[in-house]
């Protein structure tokens, strides 16, 4: 079977490919109690069990059709906050309080979900294909020594097309004054595969990280010079990776909520692998240094976020007010971007045909 060409299909009112690992929430966010998070659409809820193993189900009991993100953890179970029924990590019910002696208990499951537990973030496979099949996207300065982390929550109200393509398109440097870390970009070239699309562009940074004073760019914007630095850009379905010379290196992790609501987290990582002496040091030192300065990008990352979200809200408020009113765009990525999200989804729509098939 042939995936159906939808070359004209608006891309604001895209889903996604639900056959891929989507960051659902923090690690820290999950801990003695449940909570709930919607991945398009879908209601789930979070919890560890007594081992502090991670679980995800269908965000509702059966019984009455209530939350159990409003419940609590008991043992390996989840319980209903209205009437006390479990249900384990497989989704079926294993507790029902008042149950009489000679009743059963009820045939009821709710959907469990793929889940893992990996960089410091949970991910929910939410698809119906084989979730082995494929990998989280793998970050290794997560754990590695010498990168330093500063993590912002994105709630953004628009469309996941309209966060992407803000930060495919480095053109819009000059919207963030004093927490812009590039200028002067231009586009080089443009790789389209299956499943990513990748962009180069020649930048001139605002930073450079090679003696151990000049980490104080990142704090005092007088000490910044500019000098060219490759910018690379990547749409790596669906989750986006960028790297700035060899200083820096950002994610943004993706969980579309709607089609008018998503929710991302952005990771800044601070290259320290110019200082070749603190490599020498204990683990245990580094490793401190490495916790200690986590966060410490926090005011740059946080101001970036508030300043794109601002836009895409505009954007979003525009095109629903006027979906039919002409845009003009001259940046040929944000096309191969949008072909990318028209081409996953129809994938994503082939594969549940195949599986019911």
């Amino acid at each position: 079977m042939q995936l159906q060409d939808r070359k004209f299909t608006d891309v604001r009112t895209c889903g996604i490919n639900p056959n891929h690992w989507y960051v659902v929430a923090r690690s820290t966010e999950v801990r003695d109690r449940p909570i709930g998070i919607v991945l398009w659409k879908q209601a789930i809820v979070l919890f560890r069990d007594r081992a502090g193993k991670i679980h995800a189900l269908e965000d509702r009991c059966p019984h009455r059709q209530v939350k159990l993100s409003e419940g609590k953890v008991a043992e390996n179970a989840i319980e209903c906050a209205y009437h006390g029924w479990q249900f384990g990590a497989e989704g079926n019910c294993v507790t029902v309080p008042y149950l009489g002696e000679k009743q059963k208990l009820p045939n009821c499951t709710i959907r469990d979900y793929p889940v893992r537990e990996c960089n410091g973030f949970i991910w929910v496979f939410p698809g119906e294909g084989n979730s082995e099949d494929i990998s989280p996207l793998d970050i290794p300065e997560w754990e590695h020594l010498n990168y330093i982390a500063t993590v912002s929550t994105v709630d953004c109200p628009g469309h996941y097309s309209f966060l992407i393509e803000n930060l495919m398109d480095m053109y819009h440097g000059h919207l963030h004054d004093n927490y812009q870390a590039w200028a002067s970009a231009k586009l080089e070239k443009i790789e389209e595969a299956r499943d990513r699309v990748d962009v180069r562009y020649e930048a001139q940074s605002y930073y450079r990280i090679d003696k151990i004073w000049s980490i104080s760019q990142l704090f005092f914007p007088a000490l910044r010079r500019l000098h060219p630095e490759p910018l690379d850009v990547s749409y790596v379905y669906p989750n986006w990776v960028s790297r700035l010379g060899d200083d820096f290196k950002i994610y943004c992790l993706f969980c579309p909520v709607s089609e008018t609501q998503t929710r991302a987290y952005l990771l800044h990582f601070t290259s320290l692998n110019a200082f070749w002496r603190l490599h020498k040091l204990p683990v245990g030192f580094r490793r401190w240094v490495k916790n200690s300065l986590f966060g410490s990008a926090q005011k740059l990352l946080d101001g970036l976020v508030r300043q794109d979200v601002a836009m895409i809200e505009q954007e979003q408020q525009a095109y629903l007010q006027n979906p039919q009113r002409r845009t003009y765009e001259l940046n040929p990525a944000i096309f191969s971007v949008q072909q990318l999200i028209r081409q996953q989804v129809e994938e994503g729509k082939y594969e549940k045909i195949s599986n019911i098939s």
